[in-house]
C-alpha cells in the first residue's frame, strides 16, 4: 500500500509556479559537475598514486643493481 501512495505521489505534480533563476541554475550546474569531479579525482588519487610510487621504487632497485 505505500508504494502505490508513493508513487501516486511521485506522479501526480503540481504546478509550483517558481522561477529558477539563471544564477541558482548555473550554481546547480557547477555543484554537480564539481561533485562528480571530486569522486573521480579522489578515485584517480587512490588508483595513480600507489602505481607511480610503486613504478618508482621499482626504477630505483633496477639502478642499484
Amino acid at each position: 500500500m505505500n508504494k502505490f501512495l508513493l508513487i501516486f505521489v511521485l506522479l501526480i505534480s503540481t504546478p509550483s509556479y517558481a522561477y529558477i533563476g539563471p544564477g541558482m541554475g548555473g550554481g546547480v550546474i557547477a555543484a554537480v559537475i564539481g561533485f562528480f569531479a571530486a569522486i573521480l579525482l579522489g578515485i584517480w588519487g587512490i588508483l595513480y598514486y600507489p602505481i607511480k610510487r610503486a613504478l618508482k621504487n621499482r626504477k630505483k632497485k633496477s639502478n642499484d643493481s
